[in-house]
């Protein structure tokens, strides 16, 4: 079996959710499909805890913000989270983000951040005309933060939903499982008051984080 998660983004309490899940599961292999990085205070700690389990990872377009210095081209709210988080990242953090790569494959399984046509940052939507010309069966992508199964033309894909910020209205952390040939979406509880006190420690308004009590993006949005 083989857990997936995405977009952490420095949200440590969720991530200790999920990881607990994986483990109760039994769960014999994990990949990240990227953004450890971005939003909230604690990227240190998601770093150090993702180093010492193991996991297989890839980068998101969060985290290659944070390692090329660039900006977020369609939220301040982000590069105001970025920008904390590059004055308080380790420098052994940042080379291990640096080395991620955009795509990977196991057990029959294609792994990017985005999309195949943007690993990094396209907001994909599954469908038999977008995988129609791109080699495989087995699909999994993160980026868009809501949960996604989707099956068409002999080919089946997952998006396994957001660990940090979930997007869809449930605050719960989301991650999925790939097993005999099929994915399955999971939710868990967590800590949001934790994550919650981390940003006012750091330093942050109530808007950057009372969206995770909704499960929305920073302002209330669904989606």
């Amino acid at each position: 079996m083989i857990g997936i998660v995405s977009d952490i983004h420095g949200n440590y309490p969720a991530l200790l959710a999920v990881l607990d899940e994986l483990g109760r599961l039994d769960i014999e292999r994990v990949v990240c499909l990227g953004d450890v990085a971005g939003y909230y205070s604690q990227v240190n700690e998601c770093c150090d805890l993702l180093k010492s389990s193991n996991i297989q990872m890839l980068m998101g377009n969060h985290d290659w913000y944070l390692v090329s210095g660039e900006g977020c081209p369609r939220s301040n709210s982000a590069n105001r989270c970025l920008e904390y988080q590059r004055t308080v990242i380790t420098d052994a953090n940042m080379e291990w983000l640096s080395h991620h790569k955009s795509e990977a494959k196991f057990d029959g399984v294609s792994f990017v951040h985005g999309g195949w046509r943007d690993p990094l940052d396209e907001y994909m939507k599954p469908s038999a005309d977008y995988f129609r010309d791109i080699s495989g069966a087995l699909f999994s992508s993160g980026h868009t933060h809501i949960p996604i199964l989707w099956e068409g033309d002999g080919k089946k894909y997952c998006n396994p939903g957001a660990v940090g910020q979930p997007r869809d209205g449930d605050p719960r952390a989301s991650f999925a499982v790939f097993h005999a040939d099929c994915f399955s979406i999971h939710r868990v509880s967590y800590d949001i008051q934790r994550t919650q006190e981390a940003m006012r420690a750091a330093g942050f308004s109530e808007y950057f984080y009372e969206n995770l009590e909704a499960g929305t993006r920073l302002g209330g949005m669904i989606g």
